[in-house]
């Protein structure tokens, strides 16, 4: 037997004990010492065998390491089959979370129990596959189709209650007796005579399905997941499992298992998998840095942004102040933060008494004294760097010296910011995405001076407060803005030399994207960028050379800031976010060009799709360059996390070598040659794409 599984005796109980720290994925020696366990169980004279797991949690899922490699033996179908084909009872012993390919072995045991703490499911879709080891055949059989559905195309768990209540798991043991739990009911399933359940040969839940839940859900699908391949899979196998024998419906899900697997889509939702997980590393940071305790937070604004800063601590349970220079302001603001909290108990996510609990977390000052006691503070402020300034001084006068300060600045230079306090060392960016209770990316902007343990506490708040962090240096928009910057020029130059707007977002849109990057601006506010442009003195201030657009200028001349005035780019109807073209827009961009002597042309889609993809991809090259982020992957979880890049994209620098970094860098060569003042080649796609490299 190897070591990571272990077949023991409890007086007439065999035990079956998986460890594989540090979450139990079923690696092939697992696979291997499941096999030979239960070989063993089977023939000795125990009455029943309990499937359970050391450590922190069940089997987790498999081993997501080995997907890109020939499958050791012994075949894991075989194994479960060997478990569901035992004499004897199995009972799967379920603590922390059994999810994917460890739900699955958990169905192919005859009963399973779970302590209350303990979540189950097949996430497997999130990885751009289905489940592969008969999640589709069994679980709809075990909950019925529609509940099935809901499972496996989503890939969210359930917890141990919901799980009983479905029919998942049979019994809830106590939280600290997990295998006391587990060898009390084993043997009363033997005491009793209770039959074994093979979940395969269940079929009165599928022997009689209307078709159109199907339908239903394919349509749903089609509207929550557009473009994602692998949801669409996971319905067709579980309607096999309502139209076919239990076999042939197996012979299914391998065939759309296998096809996913190898499928480009998978290939980048599974890079984004291990990229969020290698964006927490910190490449020079000591291994034994220990970031300090954050227990009390304040936030400097009760905007829109501080509001949402603000829901981030009080929906994790730590306590926020959050200080405004005006009782109005502030009234407003922590009026806002409640209306937030109660359309989500309307919609059932949240009790009233959650609402008031994280309500009552969130207390409003207009006094800076009122900081003292904060062990970080978060300046949400206007992006102006003499406010943002004037407001560092003040906290560093305030708070006390251990206290973290940081800014939700989105394009300001944190060094600058840091230079007006006494502890350099102390000061971070924190870089929220609107709305900032919802975007799920934090850019920590690491200052020269920013401590490892400066640097280590803001991660481990990010982790708290169940965010996404990644890691970058100081510069104009850090990474994500710096690229959308140069996305958005393309975007007006296009404008400009051809397109109308529909025309320029369409091919994104088609491409996967949530939106085109004009009703991106529409939806994020013309007026934003505006501002900042006239705060830099622009077109004025442009070197010579530079390229400029006054496109969107001219319509926030208009008073049309987006979708929050009803029109920018586009009209929008009250109560309606969809983007209706304008005709007054549309000659208004055929003007500017004869204006300026620009000749329009048809632009192909594809030329499109390449100007602005290789935009972000250029100057991404030129950001790793420079040092700005660690590594490649860490901007594609920026852009998949926070500017609504679709993980099967698999980010822009990820979609670039899939492209190949030779033709990427032809064409921005091209680009480049035909309007130098907006491209100039990065010498890391040079060096990539004459030595055959990749970006990861």
């Amino acid at each position: 037997m190897t070591d990571s599984v272990l077949y023991t005796r409890d007086g007439d109980l065999g035990i079956v004990t998986v460890n594989n720290p540090p979450v139990n994925a079923l690696s092939q020696h697992v696979r291997l010492g499941l096999s030979e366990c239960f070989a063993t169980a089977a023939a000795d004279d125990s009455i029943a065998t309990i499937l359970i797991c050391a450590g922190r949690t069940f089997i987790a899922g498999a081993d997501i390491s080995e997907f890109d490699k020939p499958m050791g033996p012994p075949d894991f179908l075989e194994t479960l089959a060997m478990i569901e084909d035992a004499a004897k009872p199995v009972v799967a012993a379920i603590h922390g979370t059994a999810l994917g390919g460890g739900l699955e072995t958990a169905l192919c045991c005859h009963f399973r129990v779970a302590v209350p703490s303990a979540r189950l499911g097949l996430p497997e879709v999130l990885l751009g596959l289905l489940p592969g080891a008969g999640g589709t055949q069994r679980l709809p059989r075990l909950i019925g189709p529609e509940a099935a559905l809901d499972a496996i195309t989503t890939g969210t768990p359930m917890n141990s209650a919901a799980a009983h209540a479905a029919g998942v798991v049979d019994a809830i043991v106590d939280e600290q007796g997990l295998l006391e739990g587990a060898k009390a009911f084993a043997r009363e399933v033997v005491a009793t005579g209770q039959p074994l359940t093979r979940v395969r040969d269940l079929n009165d839940k599928v022997s009689a399905v209307d078709p159109a839940i199907f339908v239903a859900t394919r349509k749903k699908v089609a509207q929550t997941k557009r473009g994602f391949e692998a949801p669409l899979s996971c319905i067709a196998c579980v309607e096999a499992a309502c139209t076919l024998p239990f076999d042939e419906g197996m012979a299914r899900e391998r065939e759309l298992f296998q096809g996913l697997r190898d499928s480009v889509q998978s290939a980048a939702q599974r890079h984004i998998f291990f990229a969020q997980r290698a964006a927490t590393k910190v490449d020079d940071m000591p291994a034994d840095t220990k970031p300090q305790r954050i227990e009390r937070v304040a936030v400097l604004g009760a905007g829109t942004m501080g509001g949402g800063i603000a829901m981030n601590f009080a929906n994790v349970g730590i306590p926020v102040i959050v200080l405004e220079t005006e009782q109005a302001l502030l009234d407003k603001g922590l009026g806002i933060v409640r209306d937030n909290y109660e359309r989500t108990a309307k919609k059932g996510r949240l009790s009233s008494a959650d609402v008031e609990q994280r309500m009552g977390l969130i207390t409003g000052t207009l006094d800076y004294a009122d900081l003292a006691d904060a062990d970080m503070v978060i300046e949400a402020v206007y992006e102006n760097m003499a406010i943002k300034k004037e407001v560092f001084a003040k906290l560093d006068a305030t708070t006390k010296a251990e206290c973290i300060l940081a800014s939700n600045t989105s394009t300001l230079d944190v060094d600058e910011i840091a230079s007006v306090t006494s502890r350099p060392d102390k000061v971070i960016g924190t870089h929220f995405f609107s709305p900032a209770n919802v975007m799920k990316l934090l850019e920590i902007v690491r200052g020269a001076k920013t401590s490892h343990e400066t640097l280590a506490s803001t991660l481990a708040v990010t982790r708290k407060i169940n965010k996404v962090g990644v890691v970058v240096g100081v510069c104009d928009g850090f990474v994500g803005n710096r690229m959308i910057h140069r996305y958005g020029s393309q975007a007006s130059y296009l404008l400009e030399e051809g397109c109308l707007p529909h025309e320029v977002d369409a091919p994104i849109y088609d491409l996967g994207f949530a939106m085109g990057p004009l009703t991106m601006s529409d939806l994020a506010g013309l007026d934003v960028g505006w501002r900042i442009r006239q705060g830099k003195g622009l077109p004025a201030s442009l070197p010579a050379g530079e390229r400029y657009c006054e496109i969107s200028d001219r319509i926030c001349e208009m008073g049309r800031f987006g979708q929050k005035t009803g029109d920018g780019f586009y009209h929008y109807e009250p109560g309606d976010r969809n983007a209706h073209r304008d005709p007054s827009i549309e000659q208004l961009i055929v003007e500017y060009a004869r204006e300026k002597g620009i000749e329009r042309r048809q632009i192909p889609a594809s030329e499109v799709i390449e100007r602005l993809m290789y935009a972000l991809i250029n100057e991404g090259a030129w950001i790793l360059e420079e040092g700005i982020a660690q590594r490649a992957s860490d901007i594609d979880v920026i852009y998949v996390f926070g500017y609504g890049v679709p993980a099967f994209l698999g980010g822009p620098m990820f979609y670039a070598d899939q492209v190949g970094l030779d033709t990427v860098y032809r064409r921005v060569c091209e680009f480049a040659e035909a309007d130098p003042a907006s491209w100039k080649p990065a010498p890391l796609l040079k060096r990539l794409a004459e030595s055959g490299g990749t970006f990861n």
